[in-house]
């Protein structure tokens, strides 16, 4: 497992983390018993960063990680969650006193005294030209409370304005071969000052795994089912943002570079690089992306997500292919969006 220095926060983490949306919820039904096993096999592969939030289930993923971290004691992880949505979104509410009730309750359920890196989730706009929230955020790191503090961001221009705090440590940002926008400015800023880039939502909500059809249904509790046009929260999220026919059809185009790419390289065994693999390797291999957090619902996803640290440079036709994709399918409709 490749290791990469996760921005200001000078920690070593692996390029291949893990995101634990899916073991609080809205991913449908992931039971107790198959979240730790994805932690297990996940650490097992080598993954050292974890990534979750306190409204992931209520509090559900925190607990879980909190859980199998104190059980691993001696394991190198580290731990990023995150905060500011379990109010209403106005700017009014990034303050101080909320700041510390949220974060006490995130440290019991990681029990953890200090977090290892703490990012506001997806705030306002507005949030990133207040000074009065970054001040309080370097005075709970300077009462231990955080290690570090970042921003989980849905616009390039929310990453830019995170990147210019001087104490910002990290930035999470969606980036995948469906998003390319991160590419021209985000990325390339957060290299010169830093910045750590954590890549989320890496297979475009599984549209990337190939696995998907048009008549692929979800289950009513996932995301994928009731957020397709935006009625829960930021349609960014889900699928990247491309209605879902959209998506299964540049997906098919994206598996057929892959097959192809295991046909130059002579790999008979479809299992050594699928689609996701691939995808997630295409992530990895972006200049200045710390770690990427793919999900996963059991321990044979979690491991095969590692696995995708060990795949080489893609390569430049591959590439290219990538960004003919997304110029036919996606630039038009989303490049503008976020």
């Amino acid at each position: 497992m490749q290791q990469r220095t996760l921005g200001r926060t000078g920690r070593e983490v692996s390029v291949i983390g893990l995101g634990t949306w899916q073991l609080g919820g809205d991913w449908g039904n992931v039971s107790e018993v198959d979240a730790l096993a994805v932690l297990e096999a996940s650490a097992e592969a080598g993954v050292t960063f974890f990534d979750t939030a306190d409204v992931y289930g209520d509090g559900r993923s925190e607990s879980l990680v909190g859980r199998f971290k104190a059980a691993h004691p001696d394991a190198p992880l580290t731990v990023a969650t995150k905060m500011g949505r379990r109010v209403d979104q106005v700017p009014e509410n990034y303050t101080l006193a909320n700041f510390r009730t949220w974060l006490d309750r995130s440290r019991a359920n990681l029990r953890v005294d200090t977090i290892d890196l703490v990012q506001l989730h997806c705030p306002p706009s507005p949030v990133y030209s207040n000074d009065e929230v970054f001040d309080a955020l370097d005075q709970l790191v300077d009462e231990g409370v955080i290690a570090n503090y970042g921003v989980s961001v849905e616009t390039a221009a929310e990453a830019l304005a995170a990147i210019a705090r001087p104490k910002v440590a990290t930035v999470q940002i969606i980036l995948n071969a469906f998003r390319l926008k991160p590419l021209d400015e985000v990325l390339p800023a957060a290299r010169e000052a830093g910045v750590g880039i954590i890549a989320r939502v890496p297979l475009a909500s599984g549209l990337l795994s190939g696995r998907y059809t048009k008549d692929t249904t979800f289950p009513e509790s996932d995301h994928r089912n009731y957020n397709r046009h935006g009625d829960a929260f930021d349609v960014g999220e889900t699928f990247s943002g491309v209605d879902f026919e959209t998506g299964v059809a540049a997906a098919q185009e994206f598996s057929d570079a892959v097959a192809q790419l295991r046909e130059e390289w002579k790999i008979d065994n479809h299992a050594l690089l699928t689609p996701a693999k691939a995808a997630l390797a295409w992530v990895t291999q972006q200049p200045a992306v710390s770690t990427v957090i793919p999900g996963a619902r059991n321990a044979d996803q979690a491991l095969s997500n590692a696995a995708a640290s060990s795949v080489p440079e893609l390569g430049p036709e591959f590439n290219a292919r990538v960004r003919d994709i997304y110029d036919r399918y996606f630039r038009a409709a989303i490049h503008e969006k976020w």
